[in-house]
């Protein structure tokens, strides 16, 4: 299989409480023209994970986009969280941004096992003095068939995001699925990219793949399986919002999750 230079690795289902990943799960991926696409937000570990109420001040920007965009809304306390029906037929995306989140690192041990898990450049940062905190924000997109499911994923404009180069339900995916990793508006080269992938069983495979210089990466994918992609930037916060949330260091996490039909 075509796999454009990028190398795969695999990865030992270790569970790790210092990588939770967040992500927009539908409760089936492919639904009819006027169906209600009913999806959650989980957060957890290996693409399991516990379902979160929606609240509007968890949240910045909570969106679905075909031909235009619209504001998703609900309730304090819906859950399912996302329940939202589209008018049309096509490629329908799903893109949510959190509020930043803190959490504290009290030791290097654990702070060591979270950069090394997710390939973190921490070279030009300086070393923490522990106990420090850090803020994380998650952005993340969904695709899912409506109807034809015809159309392509486009650029949500978030700080961070994944590009299908491909329509998962649709086109051909014999050489897999090619994705774009964007940060601030730039395809981000040579990034860790983590895949999950689960199969109908519910059995979950993760590997590792890692962008080229355009920031792309190929995904093997097999029919009636989910996927979960995943990647981590770290850094240095602006002085303006390291003094406001009292962080030492900022991540931000970039998740997209879709299915191939069978």
């Amino acid at each position: 299989m075509r796999l454009l230079g990028i190398v795969v690795l695999s990865v030992m289902a270790a569970k790790s409480a210092f990588a939770h990943e967040f992500w927009i799960e539908p409760q089936t991926y492919q639904v009819a023209l006027g169906q209600e696409v009913v999806a959650n937000l989980r957060n957890g570990q290996e693409f399991n994970g516990g379902s979160l109420s929606w609240f509007d001040h968890r949240k910045l920007r909570s969106e679905a986009r075909m031909d235009g965009v619209d504001a998703l809304v609900g309730r304090d306390g819906d859950l399912p969280a996302i329940q939202y029906t589209p008018e049309d037929a096509g490629l329908l995306r799903l893109v949510h941004k959190t509020v930043m989140d803190r959490i504290t690192y009290k030791e290097a041990e654990k702070f060591g096992a979270f950069v090394e898990h997710k390939d973190l450049d921490t070279s030009a940062l300086p070393a923490p003095v522990y106990p420090f905190k850090e803020g994380y924000t998650r952005f993340v997109k969904s695709l899912i068939a409506v109807g034809d499911a015809q159309g392509q994923d486009d650029v949500a404009g978030l700080e961070i995001e994944f590009l299908a180069l491909k329509n998962p339900y649709v086109d051909d995916l014999s050489d897999g699925l090619p994705v774009r990793l964007i940060y601030q508006g730039v395809p981000r080269g040579n990034a860790q990219v983590e895949v999950f992938e689960k199969s109908p069983d519910g059995e979950v495979l993760i590997t590792l793949l890692r962008t080229d210089a355009q920031g792309e990466a190929v995904v093997a994918v097999k029919p009636d399986h989910s996927y979960l992609l995943d990647s981590v930037v770290l850094r240095l916060p602006t002085a303006d919002i390291a003094e406001e949330k009292g962080i030492v260091w900022e991540t931000l996490w970039a998740a997209m999750t879709f299915a191939v039909p069978k």
